[in-house]
Parts: C-alpha cells; structure tokens; sequence
C-alpha cells in the first residue's frame, strides 16, 4: 500500500509542478547502459584504462557519476579540469574511440534482470519501448536490436549523434519524445539510473522513474529529481504488472491486486 500512495503523490507533485493536466503516457523511454544492460562495470573499466594512456586520472566513482553525458564531452570536461586546456570535439572523439575499443574487448554486458519482463508488460499495455542513450557505437545499437528487437526498432533509438547537447540537457529525451511521435512531456515515462540521465528526464518535464542499479547512494537519484525511486528493475517490473494500469482513457490508475 506505501508504494501506491507514494505513487499516487508523485503524480499529483508533477503535475502540479508543471501544470499539466494529467499523466498519459504512450511510451516509456529507457536509458541504455545500467537499465537495459548490467554494463556500468565494464564502462568503469574502460573508462579508467582509456583515459590513463592519455594521462588522464579518471576513477570509478567518476564514470558512474558522469554516466549518461555524451562521452566526448566527458572527457572534454575531464581534459579542462586536469590539464588545464580546451580541446575540440574532433579530438575528444579520438579519445572516446580508445575508451569504445577497450570497452568491446571486454566480456559482453548481461542483459539486466527483469527488462525483457517489463518490456512485455509496457508493450501489452499499448506502450511504445524507446531507448535514449548518450553513446552513438553502432554495435551497441546493433546488440540493443538483436536483444530488444521485439519490442523496439532503430527509429525509436535517439543516440550521441541525434543532439548536440547530451544529458543533463533536456535534447536527448525531446529528440526521443519527437521520435516516438511528436509526443507531449506529460506523454512519456523515462526510466533512468543515473543522476545526469535523471537531470536530463525532469529539465524535458517528463514524469522520471530511477531504478538504482549501481553504486550511488538513493539520495542521489533523488536528488537529481526522479519522481519515483525502484532499487531493481526486476522490482519496478513486478510493480508495474501489479500496481500499474491504463484507463481507456489513457490515463495512468494504480490498482491493486491480491495482497501486494
């Protein structure tokens, strides 16, 4: 029952926030890495060996806390803070490419527990399934439609190449809400893990779900603004199937079922 009140006032908090009328969602927009995938480790890993050979010190703690930024302007940022010069972005993608060979050299990433479920459920639920992603690698878009084909094709996939300004700026998620149909804010869901990707969700005034599938703190997904917090996908899975429905009307109700 606590969760459905705290969903029931997260709702009534957003739409006041932004005065809108009502929550209507027709598509949910994921975040890639650390919510369709379990592939945050491995993006620590690289990021730290790639940014060593360019004499850059860059630790775990920074790549999750900068997780969802286009990668060029990471290291843009990185680069200005540790050496003291500005480099262009033709540059900063030379680097990113040694981060991209790094990170494909190790094992592949698991698809997170619990996403394929929830795909299902949002899709029966006359959903579109979108993926927002502040990397643009051609492998990654391939595997997210080898994996994800069922319920996700490449023009709902808005990528580093569609914006110029990636996360925490809003563009990713408008070009994503563009791409699913021209949708309205009050029209989508994003589901995030990271507080840049969570920024980004709420400055597009979409009502945003963190799941907290990595090493920060809650108080961090919150603090960035999600409206509502899971600490897995699997549990925001369950939930979903559970608490969540769509009125005729479009509108979202929450209901429960048995004795959850």
């Amino acid at each position: 029952m606590e969760e459905i009140v705290n969903y029931q006032l997260s709702i009534v908090n957003y739409l006041k926030t932004h005065g809108f009328e009502a929550l209507r969602p027709k598509a949910v927009l994921f975040d890639m890495d650390g919510v369709l995938y379990d592939s945050m480790p491995n993006h620590a890993i690289a990021w730290q060996q790639s940014m060593a050979q360019f004499g850059i010190h860059m630790t775990a703690d920074d790549a999750y806390a900068t997780e969802g930024a286009r990668g060029v302007d990471t290291i843009r940022k990185m680069v200005l803070r540790q050496q003291g010069r500005e480099i262009d972005e033709q540059e900063a993608q030379q680097m990113y490419d040694v981060k991209t060979q790094i990170f494909h050299s190790l094992p592949e990433a698991p698809v997170m527990s619990g996403m394929p479920e929830l795909m299902q459920k949002i899709t029966a639920d006359g959903l579109q399934c979108c993926v927002v992603t502040g990397s643009g690698q051609r492998p990654l878009i391939r595997r997210i439609l080898k994996d994800f084909g069922a319920f996700v094709d490449e023009q709902h996939i808005t990528t580093a190449y569609d914006v110029k300004h990636g996360k925490p700026a809003p563009d990713p998620y408008l070009m994503g809400l563009q791409k699913a149909g021209d949708l309205k804010p009050w029209e989508a869901i994003v589901v995030e893990n990271a507080p840049l990707g969570i920024r980004a969700g709420v400055a597009a005034k979409i009502f945003t779900i963190a799941v907290n599938t990595g090493p920060l703190p809650d108080q961090a997904l919150l603090d960035a603004g999600a409206n509502l917090l899971f600490p897995t996908m699997i549990d925001l899975s369950i939930w979903w199937g559970v608490h969540l429905a769509i009125t005729a009307d479009g509108d979202v109700a929450e209901v429960a079922q048995g004795d959850d």
